[in-house]
């Protein structure tokens, strides 16, 4: 009897050890790169899957968790705004953020949710953009404002010391509206919630304690990944 209860306790253990570290990827021996069905189906036909060596995740996640559903902007009538503390506020279309110097850089999203993707964004840097209005010298905040209602914040020496991008491609397509297009937040090193998407305006402000959407329920404002998750 008592070694039929090990024997249970055995292949409870292996069972919880195989659960907790499921991903979409799994080590196999060889090193053979399997890559699950659920995964494989949120390709799309023309995205990069590896980039210098490195493999890519899809662009969209395993699920939509957006306030109010997945935004389809009419881009003939996007403006993308710069407003608050700048010296002059512009809005810009999308072509216009479409001409300044590109930027591609993998960077992994981290949701709260537990998973995270590995994925190639281009875009323009957000300094870039801010600098065609010109940032006031009281402003420390940059608060992104979205079509769907949603906000969100970060400061502005993150912003510049990450060189941190508003994306408008991802996996070499154009950003899927589920990732947010026409622009989604590169918010290198932060939690899921700080890559604001279809972003419609840039707010410029001196309130380092501008609480958006979710930080408002509770979630921390600064969202740092913590140093275990990264890659």
């Amino acid at each position: 009897m008592k070694r039929f209860f090990s024997l249970i306790t055995l292949l409870l253990f292996i069972l919880s050890v195989v659960s907790c570290n499921s991903k979409s990827r799994e080590n196999v021996p060889g090193d053979v790169d399997v890559i699950s069905k659920a995964t494989e189906n949120r390709f799309s036909e023309l995205e990069i899957r590896d980039y210098k060596g490195i493999k890519l995740d899809p662009s969209v996640g395993p699920r939509d968790n957006s306030i109010k559903g997945i935004q389809n902007v009419d881009i003939n009538n996007y403006i993308l705004k710069i407003s608050g503390l700048v010296k002059s506020p512009v809005s810009l279309t999308y072509d216009n953020v479409l001409a300044l110097t590109a930027y591609e850089k993998v960077i992994t999203l981290h949701c709260v949710e537990g998973w995270d993707a590995t994925v190639l964004w281009k875009g323009a840097l957000l300094k870039d953009i801010i600098d065609i209005a010109g940032a006031d010298e009281k402003a420390d905040t940059v608060i992104f404002h979205c079509v769907d209602g949603y906000s969100t914040s970060i400061l502005l020496q993150d912003i510049i010391d990450k060189n941190m991008i508003l994306a408008y491609s991802s996996n070499g397509i154009k950003l899927p509206p589920a990732m947010g297009y026409p622009f989604i937040v590169v918010a290198e090193d932060k939690l899921g919630y700080k890559w604001a998407r279809w972003v419609s305006e840039i707010e410029l402000s001196d309130n380092p304690e501008y609480k958006g959407y979710w930080e408002s329920r509770g979630y921390d404002n600064e969202a740092n990944v913590p140093a275990a998750e990264k890659k």
